[in-house]
């Protein structure tokens, strides 16, 4: 079996890409490989500063080699997908010049309007790109780079939280609860996740922080909303316990490279209230049935009747398409296709 390095701005959060590499490293693990990861920020085998975004300066050539010395196998989670360390990216680029290489892309800087001018991945001999969704796989063979799409993968059991102790420490009573899995930034909509609530009259939860210097636009957001509303997970509380409390999901993003929360409302069995944008209309299409942001009369009558043989349904598709079970296969196909086993 090969030694790899997983290679990312950071490690062991709960942003998507973190999420996404940890289950890459379990999936490989599982096949007998050996995984070094190497991160900028957060937990990982190999801390490398100078590579977590925003790094005054990118880690050192021979640092860079040191930490992927003996590896068979790169796989870069992001780094060289969004310009957010343009200088670490490049040192990256070019230790990896002549050397295997597999580029996990979750985001692409066109698709950010604030980084649509910056460049894109590049592609080199020996390099292979993946995306997790069909449309960022288009949008580089537009531009001359030819990428293979794995969508994410989620575990279809996963555990079951505390609904009731939950709701308690969130201090809901009986009231219809919403959540909202993610951190507070100017594409998640917080106002429509805020505006369905306020026609619900429920409660909205946002487990995440305000990030990117959305804070004063929360901070106006969550006081002038006639809902009321909950922030954080209470000390104690897993993302499980969110999921078993919550009596619904709100997914009100314009723009998600792939959108975690739509699948993990299915796996736990919650209704999900979506915006349509543009990748989650490729989710939907694998069959899933969801409520969208306006659908206020539909909703509130599932929240008081709710479907189990729509829910079920949406499980049976998360099974077949996007089972975490599965992702050791897949990657098992996408090494031997690069020639490596």
């Amino acid at each position: 079996m090969a030694h790899l390095a997983l290679v990312s701005f950071r490690l062991g959060g709960t942003d998507g890409v973190s999420i996404e590499s940890a289950k890459w490293t379990g999936a490989l693990t599982s096949l007998g490989h050996r995984v070094t990861t190497v991160a900028g920020d957060g937990e990982a085998d190999v801390v490398l500063a100078g590579l977590a975004i925003g790094a005054r300066q990118p880690p050192s050539m021979e640092s860079l080699r040191d930490a992927l010395a003996g590896s068979e196998l790169v796989v870069v989670e992001n780094l060289a997908s969004l310009p957010l360390n343009v200088a670490a990216r490049d040192a990256l680029y070019e230790v990896l010049d002549g050397r295997p290489a597999i580029f996990h892309h979750h985001d692409l800087p066109w698709q950010r309007p604030h980084l649509a001018h910056l460049e894109g991945p590049r592609s080199r001999k020996g390099w292979h790109h993946v995306t997790i969704n069909d449309l960022s796989r288009r949008e580089l063979a537009e531009r001359g780079v030819e990428a293979v799409t794995m969508l994410n993968s989620f575990d279809c059991d996963p555990p079951r939280g505390n609904r009731e102790a939950t709701r308690r420490a969130v201090g809901v009573g009986s009231r219809t609860l919403a959540l909202f899995a993610s951190r507070a930034l100017a594409r998640k909509n917080l106002e429509g996740a805020i505006e369905l609530c306020e026609s619900l009259s429920a409660v909205l939860w946002i487990l995440g922080p305000a990030e990117d210097g959305y804070g004063p636009t929360f901070d106006r957001l969550v006081a002038q909303s006639r809902a009321e509303v909950r922030l954080g997970l209470p000390e104690g509380t897993t993302i499980h316990d969110a999921y078993a409390a919550s009596d619904l999901v709100v997914m009100s993003s314009t723009w998600e490279g792939f959108g975690n929360p739509v699948l993990e409302s299915v796996t736990h069995r919650r209704p999900l209230a979506l915006h349509p944008y543009p990748v989650s209309c490729e989710i939907a299409a694998h069959g899933f049935t969801f409520f969208g942001l306006d659908d206020v009369a539909a909703i509130a009558d599932f929240v008081r009747r709710p479907r189990e043989d729509l829910l079920e349904r949406n499980l049976e598709i998360a099974r077949r398409d996007f089972n975490l079970a599965s992702l050791p296969r897949r990657l098992e196909v996408l090494l031997d296709s690069i020639g490596l086993r």
